[in-house]
């Protein structure tokens, strides 16, 4: 059984353009996804999946520099890109992460994975109820849900977040949610603005640039200097049926 982490990334960004490829503590954002994912037991393969609109060739040339593999598909439909990456490399069970998840921890990611492999739903995921912090965000799927979701969702939201569709139609899939054992889920810890952003950094700042860190010591700044909480307070997660 092949379980592949399919990454979407794209340059395109109507809040902070381009930030797959901004700099955190002398890597790319996206390359500190790629080497966060790499620490995760569970994964057979790590796949990029970005668009084939010329926009992002250099997210390709940042792929080759990262030695990770490549898929590249539609922009706006990304369910259509994610299935077909799947099927590019013949994966059993795809892992969704994006690429502005700098945080992403192979711990979480693992333990989604496992939690899916040992009750073998549909779909698993630690966001359908939230007690991690946003940004450790890990959905699993079996390729045939993926393929379900991809025949049969028509509205440009689903296309647009890939697993709408299956969460939505709990008749249809089984799903499971994964919890912690606390609730952290008022931490947001995802790059969609600059102070966003300027979170992220000074997360890696205090951690002096190292990718090896685990959330819970991230954690452990929020308690020492819960000041840096407010660095993003202000920032609204975008609806998904915005697009």
């Amino acid at each position: 059984m092949k379980v592949a982490a399919i990454v979407q990334a794209r340059m395109g960004s109507t809040r902070l353009p381009g930030k797959v490829l901004l700099d955190i503590a002398g890597k790319s954002m996206l390359g500190r996804v790629v080497e966060r994912l790499s620490g995760a037991e569970s994964l057979d393969v790590v796949l990029v999946a970005t668009t084939d609109s010329p926009h992002d060739d250099v997210i390709v040339e940042e792929c080759r520099r990262l030695s990770v593999a490549v898929f590249r598909g539609q922009e706006d439909d990304v369910l259509d890109r994610y299935h077909q990456a799947a099927r590019s490399i013949a994966a059993d069970v795809v892992v969704r992460v994006t690429s502005d998840c700098p945080l992403i921890d192979p711990e979480v990611t693992d333990h989604t994975i496992r939690k899916f492999l040992v009750e073998q739903p549909d779909y698993a995921s630690n966001v359908l109820v939230r007690t991690y912090p946003r940004g450790l965000d890990t959905e699993v799927m079996t390729a045939q849900a993926l393929r379900q979701a991809w025949g049969e969702a028509d509205q440009a939201y689903q296309r647009a977040h890939v697993t709408p569709y299956i969460y939505e139609h709990p008749e249809k899939f089984k799903l499971l949610s994964v919890t912690g054992e606390q609730d952290y889920s008022q931490h947001r810890w995802t790059v969609d603005t600059p102070e966003d952003l300027g979170l992220i950094h000074a997360i890696y700042e205090r951690l002096r640039g190292k990718g090896d860190f685990v959330w819970r010591d991230v954690l452990a700044l929020f308690n020492d200097e819960p000041e840096l909480s407010a660095l993003n307070r202000g920032v609204a997660q975008k609806a998904i049926h915005l697009g």
